[in-house]
């Protein structure tokens, strides 16, 4: 990659030697020679390295302003500080505020270039970890064919085509952010950001910051999410964390479709579809005054609920196989042969979900056991909390043997059910018995058929 340096300094000759060493080092470079320009440049495209003098025209250590405006745009960029009048002091200031290197002038050229040749590999790796990773999630389909997936995928093809909002509500893990990449992908925004804020994650302090920005009184702007998606697609994870005050502005936004940032006196404008999710229920959430009503009508246009994992069984092998091939692809090794019935993956109650599910399967791809005995420890030990073959035989030893063995049945026959996603026929030929007699058992033990 031909990386692009900015370098900020007032002193003309300075600039033109950086600007000399570093262009004959095969990068490419701007240049600004006070703090204004600097802040045009940066707004107008972030620099993949920044060198910046720390004393410009503006004020002391204007500089570390132009630091904390390029960090706030983008942590990942590094920044190079330099100095005629360097003590330990500045060099510790520009260290704790996110500098890559602090170097003194006069500077040995040698020297620089080394720190920018660094900053350059720095900033390329975490870049394509970034678009790995990024990749690797989009890359990931929606698996399953429990009447809840297929019902989903149904509900993903028509609500892409319109601008609704959209709330996703499951479990931890479930696959909600996977939802609203997919919605996204096949939306008319496609090609423009997909922006995701946490509510559980954010600084209580700062939820209107990363919401909508701040105009600080050195002229820096600092945007906020609604601006970054601009066009595109806004993800409010957690949307239930958020507090009662900083719903109240989300609200007023909706029905605006125009904010302010912080000190701003500006209306900004904004082109955003907005989706949704949380973990929680929210009408609980309404009921408890924790979360506004007239919101959640506002954000609720079109709702979809993904089910815990443990009421997908039937997904539960077709995830495995899945995950065991991509996850080999993606380490490079030999495809891992996990059996898809195994009784502890199926029996255990996966509070995690799907994440808890590729997470095992990622463990044992690190692992790489070579045998089927390790193999089946490494599960065993993965899902011992919550095996239900424990569970039953542990509650059967205290109740006299017909009550046990109709419990027994009982929870065999849902769980063969589930697994095979209510159909009869499947079930009856795995369990060994007759269509006609499975289906007087399933009466008389009072279990439900669902298709």
């Amino acid at each position: 990659m031909n990386a692009e340096i900015l370098i900020v300094d007032d002193n003309a000759d300075i600039r033109n030697i950086l600007n000399e060493l570093i262009s004959d080092h095969g990068f490419k470079t701007r240049v600004a020679a006070n703090f204004g320009q600097a802040l045009n440049e940066i707004d107008k495209k972030l620099p993949d390295v920044a060198i910046i003098d720390v004393k410009l025209d503006k004020g002391d250590n204007d500089g570390i302003e132009l630091l904390s405006h390029i960090k706030n745009k983008n942590k990942d960029v590094p920044v190079i500080i330099i100095s005629g009048h360097a003590n330990i002091e500045m060099a510790v200031k520009s260290l704790k505020s996110g500098a890559f290197e602090f170097i003194e002038k006069p500077f040995d050229q040698e020297r620089l270039m080394n720190f920018v040749n660094r900053a350059v590999e720095n900033f390329n790796l975490k870049k394509e970890n970034k678009e790995y990773e990024t990749k690797l999630f989009s890359s990931y389909d929606l698996i399953g064919e429990s009447k809840n997936i297929n019902s989903i995928r149904d509900q993903i093809e028509k609500i892409s085509q319109t601008e609704s909002r959209v709330f996703i509500s499951g479990p931890s893990g479930s696959g909600k952010e996977l939802i609203a990449r997919k919605i996204h992908k096949k939306s008319k925004r496609n090609k423009k950001p997909f922006v995701i804020l946490n509510g559980a994650l954010l600084d209580t302090t700062k939820y209107e910051q990363e919401l909508f920005g701040e105009e600080k009184i050195n002229g820096i702007i600092s945007y906020g999410a609604l601006e970054k998606a601009n066009k595109g697609t806004l993800l409010i994870e957690q949307i239930s964390e958020i507090p009662l005050d900083i719903q109240s502005k989300i609200l007023r936004v909706l029905i605006d479709q125009k904010f302010k940032r912080i000190n701003g006196n500006t209306d900004i404008n904004v082109d955003v579809r907005l989706i949704c999710s949380s973990s929680e229920n929210l009408k609980n959430e309404i009921d408890l005054g924790n979360f506004r009503e007239d919101l959640y009508h506002r954000l609720n246009v079109f709702e979809i609920n993904i089910d815990p994992l443990n009421q997908r069984i039937s997904d539960i092998p077709i995830l495995i196989k899945y995950f065991s091939k991509k996850i080999s692809d993606n380490y490079n090794i030999k495809e891992l042969e996990i059996d898809h019935n195994n009784s502890y993956l199926l029996n255990h109650l996966w509070p995690g979900n799907v994440r808890e599910l590729r997470n095992m399967i990622e463990r044992i791809a690190i692992l790489q056991p070579d045998t089927k005995d390790k193999l089946s420890n490494i599960i065993k030990e993965s899902v011992k909390t919550d095996n239900l073959n424990e569970k039953i035989r542990e509650n059967s030893l205290s109740v006299p043997l017909k009550e046990a063995r109709e419990k027994f049945e009982k929870e065999y026959l849902t769980l063969q059910i589930k697994k095979f996603n209510g159909n009869i026929s499947k079930t009856a030929s795995f369990v060994g018995m007759e269509r006609s007699a499975l289906h007087r058992k399933l009466k008389v033990l009072g279990i439900k058929e669902f298709n």
